[in-house]
Protein backbone atom coordinates (compact mmCIF):
# COMPACT_ATOMS: atom_id res chain seq x y z
CA UNK A 1 0.00 0.00 0.00
CA UNK A 2 1.44 3.37 -1.02
CA UNK A 3 0.54 6.40 1.03
CA UNK A 4 1.15 10.12 0.68
CA UNK A 5 1.23 11.09 4.36
CA UNK A 6 2.73 9.85 7.58
CA UNK A 7 -0.59 9.21 9.29
CA UNK A 8 -1.01 6.05 7.20
CA UNK A 9 2.30 4.50 8.31
CA UNK A 10 0.50 2.53 10.99
CA UNK A 11 -1.00 0.39 8.19
CA UNK A 12 2.43 -0.64 6.93
CA UNK A 13 4.82 -3.32 8.06
CA UNK A 14 8.03 -1.43 8.97
CA UNK A 15 10.10 -4.31 7.57
CA UNK A 16 8.83 -3.47 4.06
CA UNK A 17 10.07 0.13 4.24
CA UNK A 18 13.30 1.25 2.61
CA UNK A 19 14.74 4.76 2.74
CA UNK A 20 17.45 6.36 0.62
CA UNK A 21 19.29 9.57 1.48
CA UNK A 22 20.85 11.70 -1.29
CA UNK A 23 20.08 14.77 -3.30
CA UNK A 24 16.73 13.95 -4.93
CA UNK A 25 15.34 15.25 -8.22
CA UNK A 26 12.12 14.50 -10.06
CA UNK A 27 9.80 16.36 -12.40
CA UNK A 28 6.18 17.39 -12.07
CA UNK A 29 5.81 19.18 -15.42
CA UNK A 30 7.70 20.13 -18.58
CA UNK A 31 10.40 22.74 -17.79
CA UNK A 32 9.80 24.27 -21.23
CA UNK A 33 6.28 25.19 -20.13
CA UNK A 34 6.47 25.68 -16.35
CA UNK A 35 8.99 27.49 -14.16
CA UNK A 36 8.30 25.20 -11.19
CA UNK A 37 8.41 21.95 -13.13
CA UNK A 38 10.62 19.97 -10.76
CA UNK A 39 11.25 19.16 -7.12
CA UNK A 40 14.85 19.32 -5.91
CA UNK A 41 15.90 18.31 -2.42
CA UNK A 42 19.61 19.00 -1.93
CA UNK A 43 19.55 16.74 1.14
CA UNK A 44 16.59 14.53 0.40
CA UNK A 45 14.98 11.27 1.42
CA UNK A 46 13.12 8.79 -0.78
CA UNK A 47 10.98 6.27 1.09
CA UNK A 48 9.79 3.10 -0.65
CA UNK A 49 7.31 0.46 0.46
CA UNK A 50 6.48 -2.79 -1.34
CA UNK A 51 8.13 -1.63 -4.54
CA UNK A 52 6.32 1.70 -4.74
CA UNK A 53 7.11 5.27 -3.77
CA UNK A 54 5.75 6.10 -0.34
CA UNK A 55 7.05 9.64 0.04
CA UNK A 56 9.87 11.96 -0.89
CA UNK A 57 11.08 15.21 0.63
CA UNK A 58 13.74 16.95 2.69
CA UNK A 59 15.75 14.56 4.83
CA UNK A 60 15.61 16.40 8.16
CA UNK A 61 11.86 16.85 8.07
CA UNK A 62 10.96 13.34 6.92
CA UNK A 63 13.54 11.54 9.06
CA UNK A 64 12.28 13.28 12.19
CA UNK A 65 8.65 12.46 11.39
CA UNK A 66 9.46 8.85 10.49
CA UNK A 67 11.33 8.33 13.73
CA UNK A 68 8.34 9.63 15.68
CA UNK A 69 5.85 7.52 13.72
CA UNK A 70 7.59 4.13 13.58
CA UNK A 71 7.97 1.67 16.40
CA UNK A 72 11.34 0.48 15.10
CA UNK A 73 14.28 2.38 13.68
CA UNK A 74 14.29 2.67 9.90
CA UNK A 75 17.53 1.78 8.12
CA UNK A 76 18.55 4.54 5.73
CA UNK A 77 20.75 3.79 2.73
CA UNK A 78 23.24 6.62 2.55
CA UNK A 79 23.99 7.98 -0.93
CA UNK A 80 25.02 11.46 0.15
CA UNK A 81 27.09 13.23 -2.49
CA UNK A 82 25.03 11.55 -5.21
CA UNK A 83 21.69 12.25 -6.91
CA UNK A 84 18.63 10.00 -6.85
CA UNK A 85 16.13 10.45 -9.67
CA UNK A 86 13.62 8.28 -11.55
CA UNK A 87 15.09 5.67 -13.86
CA UNK A 88 15.62 6.64 -17.48
CA UNK A 89 13.01 5.65 -20.06
CA UNK A 90 14.28 4.77 -23.56
CA UNK A 91 11.34 4.99 -25.96
CA UNK A 92 12.96 3.40 -29.02
CA UNK A 93 15.56 0.62 -29.06
CA UNK A 94 16.18 -2.65 -30.95
CA UNK A 95 17.47 -5.45 -28.74
CA UNK A 96 18.32 -7.78 -31.66
CA UNK A 97 20.73 -5.15 -32.99
CA UNK A 98 22.94 -5.24 -29.89
CA UNK A 99 25.64 -7.27 -31.62
CA UNK A 100 25.78 -5.04 -34.72
CA UNK A 101 26.12 -1.70 -32.95
CA UNK A 102 28.76 0.53 -34.60
CA UNK A 103 28.49 -1.07 -38.06
CA UNK A 104 29.63 1.25 -40.88
CA UNK A 105 27.26 2.19 -43.68
CA UNK A 106 26.61 5.14 -46.03
CA UNK A 107 22.96 5.37 -44.99
CA UNK A 108 19.85 3.81 -43.47
CA UNK A 109 18.65 1.56 -46.30
CA UNK A 110 21.99 -0.08 -47.13
CA UNK A 111 22.63 -0.45 -43.38
CA UNK A 112 19.39 -2.42 -43.07
CA UNK A 113 20.32 -4.71 -45.96
CA UNK A 114 23.93 -5.38 -44.96
CA UNK A 115 23.71 -5.61 -41.19
CA UNK A 116 20.23 -5.48 -39.70
CA UNK A 117 18.41 -8.19 -41.59
CA UNK A 118 21.22 -10.80 -41.40
CA UNK A 119 21.64 -10.11 -37.69
CA UNK A 120 17.93 -10.47 -36.97
CA UNK A 121 17.83 -13.79 -38.84
CA UNK A 122 19.58 -15.46 -35.90
CA UNK A 123 16.65 -14.84 -33.55
CA UNK A 124 14.73 -17.89 -34.68
CA UNK A 125 17.10 -19.69 -32.28
CA UNK A 126 15.64 -19.35 -28.75
CA UNK A 127 19.01 -19.80 -27.04
CA UNK A 128 20.58 -17.03 -29.11
CA UNK A 129 17.61 -14.73 -28.45
CA UNK A 130 17.84 -15.41 -24.71
CA UNK A 131 21.57 -14.76 -24.64
CA UNK A 132 21.22 -11.39 -26.39
CA UNK A 133 18.19 -10.41 -24.28
CA UNK A 134 20.17 -11.09 -21.10
CA UNK A 135 23.12 -8.96 -22.23
CA UNK A 136 20.85 -6.22 -23.59
CA UNK A 137 18.97 -5.83 -20.31
CA UNK A 138 22.24 -5.85 -18.38
CA UNK A 139 23.36 -2.92 -20.54
CA UNK A 140 20.12 -1.00 -20.01
CA UNK A 141 20.38 -1.33 -16.24
CA UNK A 142 24.08 -0.49 -16.24
CA UNK A 143 23.18 2.76 -18.03
CA UNK A 144 20.30 3.56 -15.67
CA UNK A 145 17.45 2.68 -18.04
CA UNK A 146 14.62 1.00 -16.16
CA UNK A 147 11.96 1.07 -18.90
CA UNK A 148 12.31 0.78 -22.67
CA UNK A 149 10.13 0.40 -25.73
CA UNK A 150 11.84 -2.49 -27.48
CA UNK A 151 11.70 -3.90 -31.00
CA UNK A 152 12.14 -7.67 -31.25
CA UNK A 153 12.24 -9.48 -34.64
CA UNK A 154 9.58 -11.17 -36.75
CA UNK A 155 10.23 -14.35 -34.76
CA UNK A 156 7.85 -14.88 -31.82
CA UNK A 157 10.75 -16.63 -30.08
CA UNK A 158 12.53 -13.26 -29.87
CA UNK A 159 9.57 -11.73 -28.05
CA UNK A 160 9.28 -14.58 -25.57
CA UNK A 161 13.01 -14.46 -24.90
CA UNK A 162 12.93 -10.76 -24.16
CA UNK A 163 9.88 -10.82 -21.91
CA UNK A 164 11.12 -13.90 -20.05
CA UNK A 165 14.34 -12.08 -19.20
CA UNK A 166 12.53 -8.88 -18.22
CA UNK A 167 10.00 -10.76 -16.13
CA UNK A 168 12.77 -12.51 -14.17
CA UNK A 169 14.00 -9.10 -13.04
CA UNK A 170 10.53 -7.59 -12.49
CA UNK A 171 11.13 -4.72 -14.90
CA UNK A 172 8.55 -2.42 -16.51
CA UNK A 173 9.20 -3.10 -20.21
CA UNK A 174 7.32 -2.70 -23.49
CA UNK A 175 8.16 -4.87 -26.51
CA UNK A 176 6.66 -6.41 -29.63
CA UNK A 177 7.14 -8.67 -32.62
CA UNK A 178 8.17 -6.83 -35.79
CA UNK A 179 5.69 -7.08 -38.68
CA UNK A 180 7.18 -7.38 -42.20
CA UNK A 181 5.52 -9.10 -45.15
CA UNK A 182 7.31 -7.43 -48.08
CA UNK A 183 10.52 -5.65 -49.15
CA UNK A 184 12.67 -7.74 -46.85
CA UNK A 185 14.59 -11.02 -47.13
CA UNK A 186 12.45 -14.15 -47.34
CA UNK A 187 14.02 -15.47 -44.12
CA UNK A 188 12.45 -12.55 -42.20
CA UNK A 189 9.15 -12.28 -44.03
CA UNK A 190 5.86 -13.09 -42.36
CA UNK A 191 2.41 -12.81 -43.95
CA UNK A 192 -0.26 -10.16 -43.54
CA UNK A 193 -2.61 -12.47 -41.68
CA UNK A 194 -0.02 -14.67 -39.99
CA UNK A 195 2.08 -11.82 -38.68
CA UNK A 196 -0.86 -10.00 -37.16
CA UNK A 197 -2.27 -13.23 -35.74
CA UNK A 198 1.06 -13.98 -34.04
CA UNK A 199 1.14 -10.43 -32.71
CA UNK A 200 -2.29 -10.82 -31.16
CA UNK A 201 -1.31 -14.12 -29.56
CA UNK A 202 1.81 -12.54 -28.06
CA UNK A 203 -0.19 -9.51 -26.92
CA UNK A 204 -2.67 -11.74 -25.10
CA UNK A 205 0.18 -13.69 -23.52
CA UNK A 206 2.32 -10.79 -22.31
CA UNK A 207 0.42 -7.50 -22.11
CA UNK A 208 -0.34 -6.76 -18.47
CA UNK A 209 1.47 -9.86 -17.22
CA UNK A 210 3.27 -8.49 -14.19
CA UNK A 211 5.11 -5.41 -15.41
CA UNK A 212 5.31 -6.49 -19.05
CA UNK A 213 3.43 -4.56 -21.75
CA UNK A 214 3.01 -5.26 -25.47
CA UNK A 215 3.62 -3.01 -28.47
CA UNK A 216 2.10 -3.70 -31.89
CA UNK A 217 5.18 -3.21 -34.08
CA UNK A 218 5.02 -2.72 -37.86
CA UNK A 219 8.68 -2.10 -38.71
CA UNK A 220 7.88 0.73 -41.09
CA UNK A 221 5.45 1.35 -43.93
CA UNK A 222 7.71 0.05 -46.76
CA UNK A 223 7.96 -3.44 -45.25
CA UNK A 224 4.23 -3.97 -44.69
CA UNK A 225 1.73 -4.49 -47.48
CA UNK A 226 -1.58 -2.67 -47.65
CA UNK A 227 -3.23 -5.80 -46.28
CA UNK A 228 -0.86 -6.02 -43.33
CA UNK A 229 -1.21 -2.32 -42.59
CA UNK A 230 -4.98 -2.67 -42.63
CA UNK A 231 -4.94 -5.63 -40.25
CA UNK A 232 -2.41 -3.92 -37.99
CA UNK A 233 -4.65 -0.86 -37.71
CA UNK A 234 -7.58 -3.11 -36.82
CA UNK A 235 -5.49 -4.81 -34.13
CA UNK A 236 -4.51 -1.44 -32.71
CA UNK A 237 -8.15 -0.38 -32.50
CA UNK A 238 -9.14 -3.67 -30.86
CA UNK A 239 -6.53 -3.22 -28.11
CA UNK A 240 -6.34 0.51 -27.30
CA UNK A 241 -4.49 -0.19 -24.06
CA UNK A 242 -1.61 -1.82 -25.95
CA UNK A 243 1.17 0.26 -27.44
CA UNK A 244 1.99 0.80 -31.10
CA UNK A 245 5.53 1.59 -32.27
CA UNK A 246 7.08 2.17 -35.66
CA UNK A 247 9.41 4.42 -37.68
CA UNK A 248 8.53 7.46 -39.77
CA UNK A 249 10.36 10.08 -41.84
CA UNK A 250 13.86 9.13 -40.73
CA UNK A 251 15.71 9.47 -44.04
CA UNK A 252 15.00 11.30 -47.31
CA UNK A 253 15.52 8.15 -49.41
CA UNK A 254 13.06 6.32 -47.15
CA UNK A 255 10.51 9.15 -47.52
CA UNK A 256 10.79 8.97 -51.31
CA UNK A 257 10.39 5.19 -51.21
CA UNK A 258 7.20 5.49 -49.15
CA UNK A 259 5.86 8.05 -51.61
CA UNK A 260 6.34 5.58 -54.46
CA UNK A 261 4.61 2.80 -52.50
CA UNK A 262 1.72 4.95 -51.23
CA UNK A 263 1.21 7.63 -53.92
CA UNK A 264 -2.22 8.64 -52.62
CA UNK A 265 -1.00 9.52 -49.11
CA UNK A 266 -0.47 13.20 -48.29
CA UNK A 267 2.72 12.37 -46.41
CA UNK A 268 4.63 9.47 -44.89
CA UNK A 269 2.83 9.97 -41.58
CA UNK A 270 -0.50 10.07 -43.42
CA UNK A 271 0.05 6.44 -44.43
CA UNK A 272 -0.21 5.40 -40.79
CA UNK A 273 -3.10 7.79 -40.20
CA UNK A 274 -5.15 6.24 -43.00
CA UNK A 275 -4.84 2.86 -41.32
CA UNK A 276 -5.89 4.18 -37.91
CA UNK A 277 -2.48 3.98 -36.27
CA UNK A 278 -2.31 7.52 -34.86
CA UNK A 279 -3.60 7.32 -31.31
CA UNK A 280 -2.58 7.53 -27.64
CA UNK A 281 0.18 5.07 -26.77
CA UNK A 282 1.57 5.18 -30.31
CA UNK A 283 5.28 5.99 -30.50
CA UNK A 284 6.85 7.23 -33.76
CA UNK A 285 10.63 7.17 -33.97
CA UNK A 286 12.68 9.88 -35.71
CA UNK A 287 10.09 12.22 -37.29
CA UNK A 288 12.80 14.32 -38.92
CA UNK A 289 11.18 14.96 -42.30
CA UNK A 290 7.68 15.94 -41.14
CA UNK A 291 5.81 19.15 -41.88
CA UNK A 292 3.57 21.15 -39.56
CA UNK A 293 0.50 19.36 -40.87
CA UNK A 294 2.00 16.09 -39.68
CA UNK A 295 2.99 17.54 -36.32
CA UNK A 296 -0.46 19.01 -35.81
CA UNK A 297 -2.03 15.64 -36.57
CA UNK A 298 0.22 13.92 -34.04
CA UNK A 299 -0.74 16.43 -31.37
CA UNK A 300 -4.45 16.01 -32.16
CA UNK A 301 -4.30 12.23 -31.86
CA UNK A 302 -2.02 12.00 -28.83
CA UNK A 303 0.69 10.29 -30.87
CA UNK A 304 4.22 10.76 -29.57
CA UNK A 305 7.67 11.34 -31.07
CA UNK A 306 10.75 9.42 -30.01
CA UNK A 307 13.84 11.53 -30.79
CA UNK A 308 16.91 9.46 -31.69
CA UNK A 309 19.85 11.87 -32.03
CA UNK A 310 22.75 9.42 -31.93
CA UNK A 311 21.40 7.20 -34.71
CA UNK A 312 20.29 10.20 -36.79
CA UNK A 313 23.82 11.57 -36.68
CA UNK A 314 25.47 8.17 -37.16
CA UNK A 315 23.41 7.36 -40.28
CA UNK A 316 23.40 10.95 -41.54
CA UNK A 317 19.60 11.03 -41.54
CA UNK A 318 19.08 14.64 -40.47
CA UNK A 319 18.44 16.92 -37.51
CA UNK A 320 15.28 16.81 -35.43
CA UNK A 321 13.36 20.12 -35.29
CA UNK A 322 12.71 20.73 -31.58
CA UNK A 323 11.29 24.20 -32.18
CA UNK A 324 8.48 23.14 -34.53
CA UNK A 325 7.60 20.05 -32.48
CA UNK A 326 7.29 22.18 -29.35
CA UNK A 327 5.30 24.85 -31.19
CA UNK A 328 2.72 22.25 -32.20
CA UNK A 329 2.83 20.64 -28.72
CA UNK A 330 3.69 17.11 -29.82
CA UNK A 331 4.61 14.77 -26.93
CA UNK A 332 8.38 14.21 -27.00
CA UNK A 333 10.91 11.81 -25.50
CA UNK A 334 14.50 10.69 -26.07
CA UNK A 335 15.77 7.32 -27.26
CA UNK A 336 19.04 5.55 -27.96
CA UNK A 337 17.88 3.60 -31.05
CA UNK A 338 20.57 0.96 -30.60
CA UNK A 339 21.95 -0.43 -32.92
CA UNK A 340 21.72 2.61 -35.23
CA UNK A 341 22.39 4.56 -32.07
CA UNK A 342 25.91 4.18 -30.78
CA UNK A 343 25.36 4.05 -27.01
CA UNK A 344 22.93 2.55 -24.50
CA UNK A 345 23.51 5.59 -22.28
CA UNK A 346 20.72 8.12 -22.04
CA UNK A 347 23.29 10.61 -20.77
CA UNK A 348 25.26 10.28 -24.00
CA UNK A 349 21.95 10.53 -25.87
CA UNK A 350 21.30 13.86 -24.10
CA UNK A 351 24.77 14.99 -25.17
CA UNK A 352 23.91 14.42 -28.83
CA UNK A 353 20.39 15.83 -28.46
CA UNK A 354 21.83 19.09 -27.16
CA UNK A 355 24.11 19.38 -30.19
CA UNK A 356 21.32 18.51 -32.64
CA UNK A 357 19.16 21.23 -31.09
CA UNK A 358 21.98 23.79 -31.32
CA UNK A 359 22.51 22.97 -35.00
CA UNK A 360 18.85 23.88 -35.44
CA UNK A 361 19.31 27.18 -33.57
CA UNK A 362 17.46 25.81 -30.53
CA UNK A 363 18.82 25.72 -26.98
CA UNK A 364 17.95 22.62 -24.97
CA UNK A 365 18.47 23.14 -21.22
CA UNK A 366 19.68 20.22 -19.11
CA UNK A 367 16.49 20.26 -17.03
CA UNK A 368 14.49 19.72 -20.22
CA UNK A 369 16.73 16.86 -21.33
CA UNK A 370 16.36 15.04 -18.02
CA UNK A 371 12.60 15.63 -18.15
CA UNK A 372 12.41 14.12 -21.65
CA UNK A 373 14.26 11.03 -20.40
CA UNK A 374 11.96 10.53 -17.39
CA UNK A 375 8.51 12.09 -16.90
CA UNK A 376 8.32 13.35 -20.49
CA UNK A 377 8.80 9.80 -21.76
CA UNK A 378 6.28 8.44 -19.27
CA UNK A 379 3.72 11.02 -20.40
CA UNK A 380 4.38 10.18 -24.04
CA UNK A 381 3.61 6.55 -23.17
CA UNK A 382 0.59 7.46 -21.01
CA UNK A 383 2.34 5.87 -18.02
CA UNK A 384 2.87 8.98 -15.89
CA UNK A 385 0.71 7.50 -13.13
CA UNK A 386 3.01 4.46 -13.00
CA UNK A 387 6.62 5.51 -13.71
CA UNK A 388 8.65 8.62 -14.47
CA UNK A 389 8.52 10.55 -11.20
CA UNK A 390 8.24 10.11 -7.45
CA UNK A 391 4.52 10.72 -7.01
CA UNK A 392 3.20 8.62 -4.13
CA UNK A 393 2.11 5.22 -5.41
CA UNK A 394 4.29 5.20 -8.51
CA UNK A 395 6.55 2.20 -9.04
CA UNK A 396 9.92 2.68 -7.34
CA UNK A 397 12.19 2.58 -10.38
CA UNK A 398 15.08 4.93 -9.66
CA UNK A 399 18.78 5.49 -10.23
CA UNK A 400 21.70 6.93 -8.29
CA UNK A 401 23.94 9.28 -10.27
CA UNK A 402 27.50 9.99 -9.17
CA UNK A 403 28.76 13.49 -10.09
CA UNK A 404 32.27 12.30 -9.22
CA UNK A 405 32.23 9.19 -11.41
CA UNK A 406 35.22 10.32 -13.47
CA UNK A 407 38.03 12.76 -12.64
CA UNK A 408 36.87 15.26 -15.26
CA UNK A 409 33.21 15.07 -14.21
CA UNK A 410 34.20 15.45 -10.54
CA UNK A 411 36.33 18.49 -11.31
CA UNK A 412 33.57 20.15 -13.34
CA UNK A 413 30.82 19.26 -10.84
CA UNK A 414 32.75 20.90 -7.99
CA UNK A 415 32.65 24.17 -9.91
CA UNK A 416 28.97 24.23 -10.86
CA UNK A 417 26.93 27.08 -9.43
CA UNK A 418 23.37 25.87 -10.06
CA UNK A 419 21.34 22.70 -10.54
CA UNK A 420 21.16 23.46 -14.27
CA UNK A 421 24.95 23.58 -14.52
CA UNK A 422 25.33 20.35 -12.55
CA UNK A 423 22.81 18.50 -14.72
CA UNK A 424 24.40 19.92 -17.85
CA UNK A 425 27.78 18.56 -16.76
CA UNK A 426 26.22 15.14 -16.14
CA UNK A 427 24.56 15.17 -19.56
CA UNK A 428 27.61 16.33 -21.51
CA UNK A 429 30.33 14.47 -19.61
CA UNK A 430 28.47 11.47 -18.17
CA UNK A 431 28.06 7.92 -19.40
CA UNK A 432 27.43 4.47 -17.90
CA UNK A 433 30.10 5.12 -15.25
CA UNK A 434 27.89 7.87 -13.83
CA UNK A 435 25.24 5.34 -12.79
CA UNK A 436 26.23 4.22 -9.30
CA UNK A 437 23.13 2.06 -8.81
CA UNK A 438 19.85 1.15 -10.47
CA UNK A 439 16.68 0.06 -8.66
CA UNK A 440 13.55 -1.52 -10.15
CA UNK A 441 10.38 -1.93 -8.12
CA UNK A 442 12.42 -0.97 -5.08
CA UNK A 443 15.07 -3.67 -5.58
CA UNK A 444 18.72 -3.16 -6.44
CA UNK A 445 19.26 -4.52 -9.97
CA UNK A 446 22.63 -2.94 -10.75
CA UNK A 447 25.49 -1.53 -8.70
CA UNK A 448 28.58 -0.10 -10.27
CA UNK A 449 31.81 -1.79 -9.28
CA UNK A 450 34.34 0.88 -8.46
CA UNK A 451 38.06 0.07 -8.68
CA UNK A 452 38.22 -0.34 -4.90
CA UNK A 453 35.46 -2.98 -5.10
CA UNK A 454 37.24 -5.21 -7.60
Amino acid sequence: MAVANLSDLTNLNPSTLQAYRASVLHFTADPAQHADAYAWHADGLLVVADGRVLMVGDYLQLATQLKASLSTELEIHDYRGKIIMPGFIDTHVHYPQTDMIASPSPGLLPWLEKYTFPTERKFSDPSHASDVAHFFIDELLRCGTTTAMVYCTVNPTSVDAFFNESEKRDLRMVAGKVLMDRNCPAFLQDTAEGGVRESEELLKKWHGRGRQMYAITPRFAPTSSNAQMQLTGELARAYPDAFLQTHVAENTDEVAWVKSLYPDARSYLDVYDKYGMLRPRSMYAHCIWLDDGDRQRMAETGSAISICPTSNLFLGSGLFDFERADALQVPLSLATDVGGGTSFSMLQTMNEAYKVARMGNCFLPALRMFYLATLGAARSMRLEDTIGNFAAGNEADFIVLDPKATPLLARRSMRTESLEELLFALALLGDDRTIAATYAAGKLVHRREYPSDI
